[in-house]
């Protein structure tokens, strides 16, 4: 039996190639049961014909599920569904209504959900003025040299990385290339023993709270600080507390006694953008060498440094081995990327690996090559070049627009980075102007959830650049202070 041409078409929007969407409309036919062993797929020439495409893609998708197992070729005679092709399970799916009556607010124990974390639309692509902070931006990312690494990434070469299972360890090559290329720009020598592949910095701090702090246990963060942070210690029940920063990032002399450890980040402040001076740097290790606490230095935006050299490292200026040092890739690849590291003594090392292990074993292989690649064949250094020198143009840019609009910087920071810390006049609720914002197009990010319950004002909010093109920024600027300067924001935060 012949399966005819019309029974296929090519739907638009699909995201990928029309072999390949040739290829899916074939496959999901074989495993759905419509297109049954023996039966004789169009010629490639009647289905190129049918759906208006190249008789070339439809030879090539069809290719391609031969080499599946999905079609088999015989000759002269054309292309058929395999004897042996992937089939689904033979039972059948009951097409009935579900009701959950399961009690979940009685079982579950812990509220996760809970916590408040920065909202931030999923289609902030389809706004004209994103200010949105920490998105990487299509336009300054190296596609074909990344695309070039996945790719020998994938090759027979690296198959061991691309599939086994490393148990606790991770990628040899990577470690490598971070404990010789990444680290000592920040003035940190490690072992590979002291360094363990995270999912994202925030997996790095998770992970780091996890082996360090019981239920209870005293903490100290900066105030206002990284909204993910605080929703992890809340989460593992250490008692938090917050300590207000200045322009100069945290005051070690403001840090309460009896803490088991301080979460910062020293050298690009988390939203303010404040850099600790070597002065408080050398205070808030020489504090808790004599007080006995830990310091937890979470690095997330060293790379951003346009504006000049960034700070050493607090980890760099360790002797006791005190300061658990947190990086990430996320700021200088892309979010989505999903990757970060620990650096630390060994001890602490170990547990955190075996913690890691217990939960998700290791970040990709696959992941793990290919950014090795990456940075190994310098490609890593050109982006930051570019990412430096775009984002140098559009912090000016912004920088203009803001003060020729009136509007008041909070937190400028020294080094660069990727956004502004913004303070609206007293009064206004800069949520309620975010809502109002959106509507025309623009997107900022209150500064509320940045501080800890019951302290936080209402009038700051954060606009970053990074998202952004240069040429729309004036624009978006000028609507936010068309709507700040308007009279339905001054109202009681």
């Amino acid at each position: 039996m012949s399966i005819p041409a019309e029974s296929f078409f090519l739907a638009p929007g699909f995201n990928g190639t029309l072999q390949q969407q040739i290829q899916q409309m074939v496959a999901e036919g074989i495993l759905r049961g419509r297109f049954r062993p023996g039966e004789k797929l169009p010629s490639s020439r009647g289905l190129a014909q049918h759906l208006g495409v190249s008789r070339i893609t439809v030879t090539l998708a069809y290719t391609e599920l031969v080499s599946g197992d999905y079609l088999s070729a015989r000759g002269r005679s054309g292309y058929y569904v395999s004897d042996t092709a992937p089939v689904q399970p033979g039972f059948v799916v009951a097409d009935r209504p579900r009701r959950d009556s399961v009690d979940w607010e009685r079982i579950v124990g812990r509220r996760f959900s809970r916590h408040e974390l920065p909202a931030k639309p999923q289609d902030w692509h389809a706004y004209p003025y994103p200010f949105i902070y920490g998105q990487a931006d299509a336009s300054l990312f190296d596609h074909q040299n990344w695309r070039q690494c996945a790719l020998r990434a994938l090759g027979k070469r690296d198959f061991e990385a691309l599939t086994d299972d490393f148990y606790e360890r991770d990628d040899p090559m990577l470690v490598e290339y971070i404990m010789r290329s990444i680290l000592p720009r920040r003035g940190i020598t490690a072992r590979p023993e002291e360094i363990l592949l995270t999912m994202g910095a925030q997996n790095a701090l998770w992970l780091t709270a996890e082996v360090l702090l019981a239920q209870g246990s005293p903490v100290a963060v900066e105030n206002p600080c990284y909204p993910g942070l605080r929703a992890v210690l809340n989460q593992l029940g250490a008692e938090i507390r917050p300590v207000d920063v200045d322009e100069d990032g945290l005051p070690p002399e403001a840090l309460p006694e009896g803490i088991a450890a301080v979460f910062t980040t020293a050298s690009h402040h988390c939203p303010t953008n404040a850099t600790m001076p070597m002065d408080r740097r050398m205070a808030l290790l020489e504090r808790a060498g004599r007080e006995d606490f830990l310091v937890v230095e979470d690095d997330y935006e060293f790379e951003m440094s346009f504006l000049k050299p960034a700070a050493p490292a607090l980890k760099s200026l360790d002797r006791e081995g005190r300061v658990i040092h947190a990086g990430s890739f996320s700021k200088s690849l892309f979010p989505g990327l999903r990757l970060g590291y620990l650096v630390a003594s060994e001890a602490f090392i170990r547990e955190a690996r075996a913690l890691r292990a217990a939960m998700l074993r290791h970040p990709p292989g696959h992941i793990q090559r290919t950014v090795a690649y990456f940075l190994a064949l310098g490609h890593y250094d050109a982006l930051i070049n570019r990412l430096g020198q775009a984002y140098k143009r559009r912090r000016t840019t912004m920088d203009e627009a803001i003060r020729a609009n009136g509007l008041e910087i909070a937190g400028l920071g020294a080094f660069g980075g990727s956004s502004f810390w913004m303070r609206a006049p007293a009064g206004v609720d800069t949520g309620a102007l975010a809502a109002e914002l959106r509507g025309r197009g623009v997107l900022i990010e209150p500064g509320r959830v940045f501080f800890a319950p019951g302290t936080a004002p209402g009038n700051y909010y954060r606009l970053a650049y990074s998202s952004i093109a240069q040429s729309r920024i004036p624009e978006g600027i000028g609507l936010l202070a068309e709507a700040l300067h308007g009279t339905g924001h001054n109202k009681p935060a």
